[in-house]
């Protein structure tokens, strides 16, 4: 089962990079995106929710590692990772979205090789290069003991997920719901609350009382009213793997 495949159905105005064509045609240099065992599962399960299979959906997939999705009736239209999961948001030691320039600077500038280029960007940025810590609760804690740049560093990651809303809402011409998941989606409320600020103008909204309460089972966090439905959709991948597994061998018995 592999981690791209929910991501097969993006359109090539989604998947494509504005590099000469010959690195794609020959090489296959493209958006492939990630986390799709997870980003599958919880758009399932939200579409259920709401009873409706053409239902628009943006899932947030946050913990370590760091993706999103626009799903649009059952399929990935488009996703933060790419050609492989450094793109996007901040993740724990990964950088996400970064200016390219910055590379070219490190190496041609700074004196870096590629592989300590390499290894910056994959293994000592994200939060770990931001704050010290790669893993929000220590993040948290840091936070509440008066660090100025922890605080800074939460408030840029929470920047990063709404961009990510707004440009996908306007990629699936709007939305039905939005999903958090994984281990900062499902356990960080004040981060939920955060990404979700200021977009009543799209409809998304967060009660705080609801968002507050901690639960192991999918709960839906927003008022009752409100005209886009936020989810807390704990993740299974392993069971989306076997249930995957399961269909495929029911459907060809044979294993050919």
């Amino acid at each position: 089962m592999f981690d791209t495949a929910f991501h097969q159905t993006m359109p090539e105005k989604a998947f494509r990079y504005a590099i000469p064509r010959d690195f794609y045609n020959q090489y296959r240099i493209r958006a492939y995106g990630f986390h799709g065992t997870s980003h599958k599962y919880v758009s399932e399960k939200a579409a259920q929710y709401l009873g409706n299979s053409q239902a628009r959906i943006i899932t947030v997939h946050i913990g370590n590692g760091c993706s999103m999705t626009a799903v649009d009736a059952g399929k990935s239209v488009d996703t933060s990772m790419g050609f492989g999961p450094m793109n996007g948001l901040i993740m724990g030691t990964r950088s996400g979205d970064i200016d390219q320039s910055i590379i070219f600077y490190l190496i041609s500038q700074l004196g870096y090789d590629i592989n300590e280029v390499n290894t910056i960007l994959n293994k000592r940025s994200g939060m770990l290069g931001l704050t010290g810590f790669s893993d929000m609760r220590d993040i948290g804690k840091s936070i509440a003991a008066g660090n100025a740049e922890a605080t800074l560093a939460y408030e840029i990651y929470a920047y990063r997920i709404k961009k990510y809303i707004g440009a996908y809402t306007a990629v699936l011409n709007g939305l039905d719901a939005l999903v958090f998941t994984a281990g900062v989606g499902e356990n960080d409320a004040h981060m939920r609350a955060l990404a979700c600020k200021d977009l009543d103008f799209l409809g998304i909204r967060i009660e705080a009382e609801r968002n507050a309460q901690r639960s192991g089972e999918m709960r839906e966090i927003s008022p009752a009213d409100s005209k886009v439905k936020v989810l807390v959709i704990p993740t299974q991948e392993e069971l989306e793997i076997a249930r995957q597994c399961y269909e495929l061998l029911t459907a060809n018995p044979s294993g050919n």
